[in-house]
């Protein structure tokens, strides 16, 4: 244990490890001054309430880097390991279903045990990183992996049924985000390009008749208010008051900030104008606020923590610890483009959190987990050479 322990930290990824730690004490800075007038005028908070529960979930959330950290990731391969997390993923995309609430458009995303809500399909974002990243190493070293039937398939039906529970909660933000996740870790997973392109036809296929399928028959599911999200998108400004209040005033935000920006705390939009500030929309304070250096030090921080991952999987010689940093490295980009796509009008909103930055629990402790995943690779590709 102390011979691993020293090794650990002769090679510990401080660049890594630093810039995650600026993105989080950067969004506290950020949601308190986001959300103080808007707890104490919507909800009668005092000012610091959602800036209090934030720091308490970093509380949270760094020790879950450090056991993600330090926990070898081949154990992760273990089959023990595997059906235990898949299982544990699978009643919870199933209860939510059932004793689930959301948000004001109907969806139900989260689940209360006790004093923590719980957002099954953040879990199922890291469960089917570490599934996909264990089963096809295991199928590579057997010499397997392009036996579509055997090897592909059975992993692909699972996660083609959690795409299902996601969608039908609904959350259609999280569910491209798992999508894309399971096409980037089967990407780098080394199987021939027929059989990648086999199953990416096939996703893209259960989606578009999934997808389809609502539109046509599932008026329950897309209800006035979930299509409203897709006519906003479409036209903001057709219901300026309403539907297209928040993506308006985020604009409105953005412009305001220019280069330099307003200035910290001297938002006008927070003010009440732009709803619940803090979460999905974060960023258009920041912009209203910090100007260009705001977004820089975010996308900056963000953008370095994605590069660092792929850097790390072009490295890796270990395929489990390529498809791994693949695939955490693909969740935070690709979550941020879906943030930052519906603040900014280039996709429908969705709700899905700026990582590190916006308000929320479940997604900082969980994306901290698959930093500290991501920093225990990182120092094993490091030693591979000297091996």
């Amino acid at each position: 244990m102390r011979k691993y322990l020293k090794r650990y930290i002769r090679n510990f990824d401080f660049p890594l490890f630093f810039a995650w730690l600026v993105l989080c004490l950067f969004g506290l800075v950020m949601i308190y001054s986001a959300s103080m007038v808007w707890a104490v005028n919507r909800y009668g908070w005092a000012e610091d309430h959602f800036y209090d529960k934030q720091l308490k979930n970093l509380a949270v959330a760094l020790p879950a880097l450090i056991v993600g950290a330090f926990i070898p990731y081949r154990h992760y391969k273990r089959t023990g390991f595997m059906v235990v997390s898949l299982a544990v993923t699978g009643i919870l995309l199933a209860v939510v279903h059932f004793v689930g609430f959301g948000d004001d458009v109907g969806a139900r995303s989260w689940i209360k045990l006790g004093p923590i809500n719980v957002q099954p399909s953040e879990v199922a974002k890291i469960t089917f990183i570490l599934y996909f990243a264990g089963v096809f190493a295991k199928k590579l070293q057997k010499n397997t992996i392009d036996d579509f039937n055997n090897s592909v398939m059975p992993p692909v039906t699972l996660l083609t049924l959690a795409l299902f529970s996601i969608l039908t909660e609904t959350d259609l933000g999280a569910t491209i985000i798992l999508a894309i996740i399971g096409v980037s870790v089967m990407a780098a997973s080394g199987m021939r390009p027929k059989t990648f392109f086999k199953f990416t036809g096939l996703v893209s296929a259960f989606l578009a008749v999934l997808v389809g399928g609502m539109l046509l028959f599932g008026k329950q599911v897309l209800t006035e208010g979930r299509l409203g999200r897709i006519t906003t998108f479409l036209d903001p400004f057709a219901d300026p008051l309403d539907k297209g209040f928040q993506i308006i005033n985020g604009y409105l935000a953005i412009g305001a900030g220019g280069v330099k920006g307003l200035g910290l705390g001297e938002s006008i939009q927070k003010m009440g104008y732009l709803p619940e500030p803090q979460t999905d929309f974060i960023m258009a304070i920041i912009s209203e606020e910090l100007g260009t250096l705001g977004v820089v030090i975010v996308l900056g921080g963000l953008g370095f923590i994605v590069l660092r991952a792929f850097a790390v999987a072009l490295r890796a010689k270990d395929p489990q610890a390529r498809m791994i940093a693949a695939g955490v490295g693909t969740l935070i980009g690709f979550q941020t483009f879906v943030n930052l796509g519906g603040m900014t009008g280039l996709m429908p909103l969705t709700g899905v959190p700026l990582p590190f930055i916006s308000y929320g629990g479940t997604s900082l402790i969980l994306l901290s987990f698959a930093i500290g995943i991501l920093l225990n690779v990182s120092m094993f590709v490091k030693t591979e050479p000297k091996q």
